[in-house]
């Protein structure tokens, strides 16, 4: 196993970790340990394919491992935040239905031996929504602080985390329909 595909693994290895001090309130710095693990899983997402490409380390495992762990570590987190009130049920309806699309799709082509790509409006999305949710688990930090510097922070971190969060929503219906669109030939090839 080549250290892009490690990478990919760590970062799934990391969600449960990163649920348990997003979800349990056992200490109190619970929520900035799950900022750190959050951006460290992020980070390895773009590390293991700078990796696999630098290095021509792309696998069949990494095609079908890394865009399955970007999906399992973004879906936790916007669960985690509907569990704990922060994010309503609807965006994350949305997203994760987005994502059960597209990875229909690529099954369908997969099993017409085709790769399909992420595009440009996939990837701006997926940073987007990784952004939104490090903003979010910063402003869980700093929302509880009675201290006036920390409140006007607290007012930027929860209007920057709500911008973001529709924007990941208009992103994920532009880059599903963007898909759709460039690929309902793998539909109609394989009703044939």
């Amino acid at each position: 196993m080549n250290i892009a595909n490690r990478l990919t693994l760590i970062r799934v290895l990391l969600i449960p970790l990163f649920l348990v001090f997003m979800l349990i309130d056992f200490w109190d710095y619970n929520n900035y340990i799950a900022f750190v693990i959050f951006a460290v899983a992020s980070y390895t997402d773009y590390l293991d394919g700078h990796l696999a490409r630098k290095h021509n380390l792309v696998t069949n495992f990494g095609k079908f491992m890394d865009p399955l762990a970007d999906k399992l570590l973004v879906g936790a987190a916007l669960i985690g935040f509907v569990e704990l009130g922060i994010v309503p049920a609807w965006i994350v309806i949305i997203t994760i239905s987005r994502e059960f699309i597209i990875s229909g799709f690529r099954l369908v082509a997969a099993s017409q031996g085709l790769v399909m790509a992420a595009g440009w409006w996939g990837k701006v999305k997926t940073a987007v929504q990784m952004t939104m949710i490090l903003v979010l688990l910063l402003w869980m930090n700093f929302h509880t602080y009675d201290i006036v510097i920390l409140e006007y922070f607290d007012t930027l971190l929860k209007y920057v985390g709500i911008i973001t969060m529709y924007a990941s929503v208009a992103l994920a219906i532009i880059s599903a329909t963007e898909y759709i669109v460039k690929n309902l030939n793998v539909l109609k090839e394989g009703s044939k």
